[in-house]
């Protein structure tokens, strides 16, 4: 088996843990470099292309199996990729729960591509406080990471939030709303911009939506869509100079539902009409977004 840039030790030591190995071959499995039925290297190909003893190779693989990824595994020959089991598909989960293991998985990638259109960017600083904190700790260290952001533009009328009293010369919603969007996006591009310090090169874009996204959509390395719905909803906001009613969304709380490539033939073509959606948008009908 070829060695790939994963197989490098991140924090700097010639030596993978046994966890790290572990996370390697589930990369793997993945993004379908590895498929069901597919055997393993033996544990010595594994311990040589790992840099590491036999004794991690082994944990490594029980914690796969343990995951109910290997099938066969006993003292003769290497295991074998486990078939899908017929549970289904994962279950949704909120985003604030169900972005955050998904980004930290492709950030184990040499190269991380992260395309994201959505209302503001709540979601996504918590999300990637996880993958940000194990590269600042040398446990990821990946070489390159584009993130391309897309936000509503501060001169449309948002379909929501809104007041519910309908909008007037001067919205304090919009305000509010155009406040916590650039709020935000200065903090991500903060957050990413300070792993330069470790050598990878990061690169942080944002262009304006000239409409109100009605889904908020991320894309992971070309090979996973996460997509959930904005749900609307009346709710009421303190601020110093009053009560703002409104009609807004929860975005933390909306579902999210994960689409993988590897998956199968829907989903593999849902990922990448996604991204041809994405792609279609940042190159025509979007513009330039500048934070302030």
């Amino acid at each position: 088996m070829v060695v790939t840039q994963e197989n490098v030790a991140v924090n700097g030591s010639s030596r993978l843990s046994p966890q790290e190995i572990a996370d390697a071959l589930r990369e793997r499995i993945r993004v379908g470099d590895l498929k069901a039925g597919d055997r393993l290297p033996t544990q010595a190909e594994l311990a040589d292309e790992f840099g590491v003893e036999r004794g991690a190779v082994r944990q490594a693989l029980r914690a796969l199996q343990d995951d109910g990824l290997l099938a066969g595994v006993s003292k003769g020959s290497p295991p074998r990729i486990a078939e899908p089991t017929p549970t289904g598909p994962e279950e949704p989960q909120p985003t604030m729960v169900g972005l955050a293991p998904r980004l930290t998985a492709a950030f184990s990638a040499p190269h991380v591509r992260i395309d994201a259109a959505c209302l503001t960017a709540e979601s996504l600083i918590p999300a990637l406080g996880e993958p940000l904190r194990l590269i600042h700790g040398g446990q990821l260290k990946p070489a390159r990471i584009d993130v391309r952001i897309l936000l509503p533009s501060r001169d449309i009328s948002l379909a929501f939030p809104v007041p519910v009293d309908g909008r007037g010369d001067d919205d304090p919603v919009h305000q509010r709303w155009l406040a916590m969007r650039n709020a935000q996006g200065h903090v991500l591009r903060h957050n990413l911009q300070t792993l330069r310090s470790h050598g990878i090169d990061v690169s942080i874009t944002f262009r304006a939506l000239p409409f109100t996204p009605p889904v908020k959509l991320y894309l992971l390395n070309g090979q996973e869509a996460l997509m959930a719905y904005y749900m609307v909803t009346r709710r009421e906001e303190s601020t110093d100079t009053g009560t703002l009613d409104m009609y807004d969304v929860l975005g933390t709380e909306s579902l999210l539902f994960s689409f993988e490539k590897a998956t199968g033939q829907r989903d593999a073509a849902f990922v990448e009409e996604s991204q041809k959606w994405f792609d279609a948008l940042w190159e025509t009908i979007t513009t330039d977004l500048t934070l302030s």
